[in-house]
Formats: structure tokens, C-alpha cells, sequence
């Protein structure tokens, strides 16, 4: 059986074009048309991604995103009508991996899941009883990554991270002082080929910041290099 996607959506005719097209790519879809019934299908199902409006009745996407993250590690994908950018950034930092701006074409959202899907599989760690098998920790200063367990420390207290946000920095961890672009961020973190507004990238950086970093705003560890990209300093 493939993979379970939540799909959250209150347009009915768009729901089930979704359903339609993601159950002939092979997964099982799941299905909610208002924000309390997606937590609550989401905590009975377990899916492996969820596909979030974010204007919904009775509880909006941004709301349900909140919630949800705080219960599972599942990659989130928010679909938005709206072209602020404000909305876009708020639904990235309330845990949301990526968004959708409507309209879109079904080729572009499937991409999208395909790829985030993609991804989770790569970061989940397998059992395995071969020593080869471990990952280990990388040790950055007082900063621990352990790759086996998914846990971030920082001076040995747990970093509440998402799953975007680990992705990210174990990235930049194992390729420590080099600078990497925005776009190429996005094609080896999001798995994208295909041009994505690389504000993603950089919302995902500042929250890390606020996390990793003693003053966020004077960073240490992620450091921006004017008109490049970013890097990861020991």
C-alpha cells in the first residue's frame, strides 16, 4: 500500500480532484473539509504528509498546522489563496514545510508531495541491527546533532525542532564552513528542481537562528554571506 496523505481541503470540487489525482499516483488519501475534523482524522489516520488549506471553517489551516506540530513530525504542505507574503511566512513559521499559492497546476503540487515524501523517507532513520548502519552524532561546539535519534541539543537541553528546520541544519552541519545559495539550499533540503520562492529558505534560517543561536540577531553559527547564500560555522 502507498503512502497516506491527508488531504484538508473545503472546496468540495477541489478535494476530490486531489483525492482523484493522488490516489492514481498510488497513495491512500485521507480526507477533511474543516479544521477540527483534520486534527481529528490526522491523530486517527497518522498520515506520512498532509496537504493544508489554509482558510478553513470552524478552525483555520494555520491553526491546525499549530496544533498538529506539536503532536507529530508529519511534513506539512499549506495551500494558500492569498498573495501577501506576510501569510506566507506566518504559515511556514507555525511549522508548515512549504506552501502552495493557489492557483496551481497538479503537476506542481504532486511534485511537491512526491518530493517531501521523498525527503521524510530519506530522514527517517531505519532499524538496523549492522554498527555500520548508525549515523552517529556531529558535534559542533556545545551544539549535538545525533542523527540516529532525530535530537537536537544544545548544552545538553533538547532544541525543539521541525522536521524542515533538522533537515536544514544537519545539511549545513555535515558541510560545515561552506557556503551554499538559496536555490541550492531548496533542491537538496526540499528536494525541488524547479524554482521556489526562496523566501522558504530564508524563514526556515531565522527560526533556526532563534533556536541555535544566543542572540538571534547577531548570529554566530548561521551566518549569511552577502549576495551567496548561507553557511554553518564549528
Amino acid at each position: 500500500m502507498g503512502k497516506t496523505v491527508l488531504v484538508v481541503e473545503d472546496d468540495a470540487n477541489l478535494l476530490d480532484l486531489l483525492r482523484y489525482n493522488l490516489t492514481r499516483e498510488g497513495y491512500e488519501v485521507l480526507t477533511a473539509s474543516d479544521g477540527q475534523d483534520a486534527i481529528a482524522v490526522a491523530r486517527d489516520g497518522q498520515p506520512e504528509l498532509i496537504v493544508l488549506d489554509v482558510m478553513l471553517p470552524r478552525l483555520d489551516g494555520l491553526e491546525v498546522c499549530r496544533i498538529l506540530r506539536k503532536e507529530m513530525s508529519v511534513p506539512i504542505l499549506m495551500l494558500t489563496a492569498r498573495t501577501d507574503e506576510i501569510d506566507k511566512v506566518v504559515g511556514l513559521e507555525v511549522g508548515a514545510d512549504d506552501y502552495v499559492t493557489k492557483p496551481f497546476s497538479l503537476r506542481e503540487l504532486l511534485a511537491r508531495v512526491k518530493a517531501m515524501l521523498r525527503r521524510s523517507e530519506i530522514q527517517t532513520p531505519q532499524p538496523s541491527d549492522s554498527i555500520a548502519a548508525s549515523q552517529g552524532v556531529i558535534q559542533l561546539g556545545d551544539l549535538a546533532i545525533d542523527l540516529d535519534r532525530h535530537v537536537v541539543t544544545l548544552n545538553d537541553a533538547i532544541v525543539g525542532l521541525s522536521p524542515k528546520e533538522f533537515d536544514l541544519l544537519v545539511f549545513l552541519a555535515k558541510n560545515k564552513r561552506r557556503v551554499f545559495s538559496r536555490e541550492y539550499i531548496l533542491e537538496r533540503v526540499w528536494g525541488y528542481e524547479q524554482d521556489i520562492d526562496t523566501r522558504t529558505v530564508d524563514v526556515h534560517v531565522r527560526w533556526l537562528r532563534q533556536k541555535i543561536e544566543a542572540d538571534s540577531s547577531n548570529p554566530v553559527r548561521l551566518l549569511t554571506v552577502r549576495g551567496v547564500g548561507y553557511k554553518l560555522e564549528a
